[in-house]
């Protein structure tokens, strides 16, 4: 099956239309003021309005007010909820909306563990951890504690860019892989030669 991939951290209209034009499955808004991919919902609608049918729409939260991502909600199409902080099952599945959730992987990180604990996700979104920063660290975790086993379908995210995202998909074989800062020429700016460069990296290993 070939992996999916999601280009996350869009801010513009013109970087959504570049990530699908290169064949993205998937774009990844985020919904935390501290990040500098924030996007605004305003904003996030306009880039929304603009996308193709049959690409999925992601909202990135972090420890949000049940109310902010209600409003985010009303304002933008979204197709799946991706939860990055703190949150339990429980205030992941008060929305009725599928979603997804990140795990800062540590070495002791029981993976096996969190599948149960959040066995109503579509996916766990698996990214390296680092302390006081919820995502997008740049960074790559030892993907050999990756369970084989793992119930639930893995997206793999953390320090990916067109350089390692072949042997990522090799090893891992992963549901899908996100990426941001790989394909940036500045935070919250794409790249479109790096999207293009990442896209027939994952192609390849898919082959």
């Amino acid at each position: 099956m070939r992996t999916r991939v999601k280009i996350c951290g869009i801010t513009r209209e013109e970087d959504a239309g570049i990530a699908v034009a290169a064949g993205c499955d998937a774009i990844g808004l985020v919904f935390y003021r501290p990040s500098p991919r924030y996007v605004s919902p305003e904003k996030a609608a306009q880039i929304v309005a603009g996308l193709p049918p049959f690409v999925s729409v992601v909202g990135l939260f972090v420890d949000a007010e049940p109310d902010e991502i209600l409003q985010v909600m009303k304002r933008v199409r979204l197709d799946l909820l991706q939860f990055h902080g703190n949150e339990s099952p429980e205030a992941c599945e008060r929305y009725d909306m599928p979603y997804m959730k990140a795990i800062r992987v540590k070495p002791d990180t029981n993976l096996l563990q969190c599948a149960e604990e959040f066995k109503h996700a579509q996916a766990l979104l698996l990214d390296a951890f680092i302390e006081g920063v919820p995502g997008g660290t740049g960074q790559v975790f030892d993907w050999n504690i990756i369970p084989k086993t793992l119930q639930l379908p893995v997206v793999l995210a953390g320090g990916l860019s067109p350089d390692n995202v072949a042997h990522a998909v090799r090893q891992v074989q992963p549901y899908a892989v996100d990426v941001s800062g790989g394909v940036e020429l500045n935070k919250g700016i794409k790249d479109a030669a790096k999207i293009a460069a990442f896209m027939r990296g994952v192609s390849d290993a898919s082959l």
